[in-house]
Formats: structure tokens, sequence, C-alpha cells
């Protein structure tokens, strides 16, 4: 009889000894350990935890800015708001301190292309900094209740125009509210809060009334091939746009080649970023009008054109890192060559033209064009003008006399009370000379008489 056998005695295995817990009794510091966390409790679990995981004391901590939200600042303006601290509990503080920054900043990277290396372009400029103490750190701890508490502050803006806000790819011009709160064995708590700045850009200045206009030509080429003349012509009425508004475009396009072409228009923001002398620029359109195809030997005309500007930021112009500038670029786009550009320069402000703004800028032309006139037809010397005895007969002097009544002075005491009005003094010019057929000035008879064409 063939007695059965474990498949481990069948291998050569050993049966495994059972499990056995050794308990090893505790030393004098674990028991120690032990007691004093019965006796202490949860408290000594509390302060062995770091301090990111303690019972936070602060409810909440924001900055209010006085005012809408979308509110705008201009240089020399007062921001002002509040800071709110809401507290869980009694809390200690050593400080809190508001300050303002306003801060142009450029970065970037460039490959050198060896090895992975780097060059680093940044370049920074502060247009302000201001600081106000909500909480002063006099050296002793201030020990603010559970509950809300609210801080005023408030700073005034440089009177010096400031930038503009912006945030570009490769810099930002940026102005912000920062607190900082200081507390007893803890990290110190910091908000922030940014506003935005608007640079006022008038465009009812006559440098952006004036019109905008220029011509440019190519010859189409392909290879050894010459297609044709290619022109166009563009004007605008003016330079300085605000967003929104509608571009009128005339132009011309003359296309002497033998192929079709395709006229567009579009408006282009170039983005100017400068660092350590070198220059970084990103090109966008934000606009575009395409006309009609303009066959082969023919010509096209666009009459006031319409071109939208949409809702951008205006222009950038006095930052000496940072340019954002706008063009009317309009081309000719040539099959199987490369495109004829020409580009108008243009400034988008914050402040729009006003409803009489160009006939005022005409009136004021006409105005000093004028001027220009009187100051050659008046003579240096005029001659004086005539005694009034040789105009007004005796008679009519005396009857003009006894009709003219003395009339009673005038009473000079409220005049302080009445409007006041303007005086404007008559101008009249030098009557003409009286006509006569005899020269008053002849001409010597001994004289030669002068040949006109010498």
């Amino acid at each position: 009889m063939v007695e059965n056998k474990s498949v481990d005695a069948c291998l050569g295995r050993h049966a495994q000894p059972p499990f056995i817990k050794v308990e090893r009794p505790l030393n004098s510091v674990q028991t120690r350990l032990g007691s004093r966390l019965q006796s202490y409790g949860s408290d000594l679990t509390l302060r062995s935890l770091p301090v990111g995981m303690k019972l936070n004391c602060i409810k909440s901590f924001t900055v209010e800015l006085d005012g809408p939200t979308e509110a705008a600042f201009m240089g020399g303006e007062v921001v002002s708001g509040v800071v709110v601290l809401e507290l869980r509990k009694d809390t200690r503080v050593n400080s809190m301190k508001v300050q303002g920054r306003g801060v142009a900043m450029v970065h970037w990277l460039e490959d050198r292309g060896m090895n992975s290396v780097y060059n680093d372009y940044t370049s920074k400029i502060t247009y302000f900094r201001k600081g106000q103490h909500l909480v002063r750190d006099n050296g002793e701890v201030t020990v603010l209740p559970e509950g809300r508490h609210e801080f005023p502050f408030s700073f005034q803006l440089p009177e010096e125009t400031l930038v503009t806000s912006f945030e570009g790819k490769h810099g930002s011009i940026r102005y912000w509210v920062k607190v900082k709160l200081h507390r007893p064995r803890a990290t110190v708590k910091k908000i922030k809060k940014e506003f935005t700045v608007i640079e006022p850009i008038d465009i009812n200045t006559p440098a952006l009334l004036a019109p905008q206009a220029g011509t440019k030509d190519k010859m189409a080429r392909a290879w050894y091939r010459n297609f044709g003349q290619v022109s166009v012509t563009a004007k605008i009425d003016r330079k300085g746009y605000t967003p929104g508004e509608v571009i009128p475009v005339f132009a011309e396009f003359d296309n002497s080649t033998s192929r079709t072409v395709v006229p567009k228009a579009y408006i282009i923001q170039t983005q100017t970023f400068i660092a350590r002398g070198t220059m970084k620029q990103k090109r966008a359109v934000v606009s575009t009008l395409s006309g009609d195809v303009v066959g082969a030997e023919c010509r096209e005309t666009w009459h006031g054109r319409a071109i939208k500007i949409p809702p951008v930021g205006p222009s950038v112009l006095h930052c000496r890192i940072i340019k954002v500038e706008y063009m009317l670029k309009v081309c000719v786009d040539v099959p199987g060559t490369s495109k004829l550009y020409l580009e108008l320069p243009l400034v988008i402000g914050t402040i729009p033209l006003h409803p009489f703004g160009s006939r005022t800028s005409s009136v004021s032309s006409q105005y000093s064009l004028n001027l220009e006139w009187l100051r050659m037809a008046i003579p240096e010397q005029p001659e004086p003008p005539p005694d009034y005895s040789s105009v007004v007969t005796e008679e009519e002097a005396e009857q003009r006399n006894n009709a003219a009544s003395p009339q009673p002075a005038e009473d000079l005491s409220g005049i302080l009370e009445r409007p006041l009005m303007a005086f404007v003094q008559e101008f009249r010019f030098r009557p003409p000379p009286v006509y006569c057929e005899i020269d008053p000035n002849p001409q010597p008879i001994n004289m030669r008489p002068r040949c006109m064409t010498c």
C-alpha cells in the first residue's frame, strides 16, 4: 500500500514553522513618551505638526479698491481702497504694510546653439513705488481680536504721465497693490491686487488729424520673365483713431501685368521689446479687408472702403523697453511673385475725435493763411486817414451836434453784478485810393523803358 505524501515531502521541502509574534518590553524613553501623550492629549500632536498644517486663524485676507471693478487710473489720480482681514480667533500680528508699484518688465531667452546654452535678456523700469503702514512694527506684538477688520489706505500716482498697462509675450507693464502681513512664528501672508493705468492719447491734435497717403509700385517678375508693373496709391483721412472706429480707405490699384491681382488691407499691431541693446518684435494682424479681383490690364478704385478697428489696446509710445505700434498695410497679392506693400502709420488713442475736430483744424489753417495774406496786403507804413473836415461838411456837422442829446452819467456801482461781455474792437481796412486817369507818379521821360523779358 502506497502512502500518500504531500507535495512538499515529495519535493524534499520542509514545513515552515508557524509565525510567532514576540512582544519586546518598552524601554524607559518610550514609556515616558507614551505617558506624556496620554497626559497632554491632542495638544502635543498639534504642536508637532508643521506650520502649514496648523489650524489657520485667518478666515479671509483680501484687498478691495474703491470705484468700479474695471476702473482705470491716470497719472496724478488717487488709488484708494481697504484691506479686509477676517480672523477665526485672536491673532498676534507684528506688522502689516501695503505697497503700490508700477513696473515695466522685459524677459526672453535665446539659444546660442552650443550645448543648449541660453542668453538671458532682461530689462526693468520702475515707474513708482509707494508704501503705507497699516499696522506699524514698533517692537511689540499687536493682538487683533476675532472678527472682521478693515484697514483703509490711499496713495497718489505720480503727476507725470504713466505708461498704459500692457501684457505681451516677452514683457508686460503692470501696476498693483500688495499687502504683507507679518506674524510671530508664521510665514509672511501676501496678497496682490492689480489695477489698470491708461495713458491719455488725444487724437484731436494736429499731428494725429493730419491725413496719411502714399504711393508705391513694383515690377512683377517670375524667374527671368517680367509680367508688368503694379502700382498702388492709398490715403486715409487722419492718423489717429480709437478702438471701434471705422477707417475709410481710399485707394487706387493699377494692374499693368498679364495676371490678375487681389488687393487687400490689414491693420497690423507690432510689439517691440528691448533689452541689453537687443530688440525683439512680434507682429499680429488685428483686422482684415479684402477687395475684388483686379483683372489683367485693369484698374480698381476704393472709394472709402471701410475697415473696422477691433477693441485693442492703445498705442504705447513713451516706454523705453516696450513699444506697441499700429499701421495700415495696403498690399497687392500678385500670383507667382512677392506682394506689393504700402504702409501707413496709425496711432490708437484713448480720447475720441471731437465732432468738430476736423472742421476746427481746417478753419485754423485757413485763419493762418488769411493772416499771411493780410501781412502781404497791408503796407508797412500805411497812409494817414483823411481829415474829418474833408469828408463831412460844416452843415452836416452842425446838424449832428444839434441832434445829439446829452446822456446822463452811467451808474457804475453795480457793474460787478452784471454778466461780463466780451468787447470786440472793430478793425477797418484802409480805403482804396480814388481812381484817376492821370498817374500821380509818372515815369521820367529820359528813362529808357525796361524790357519785360530781361
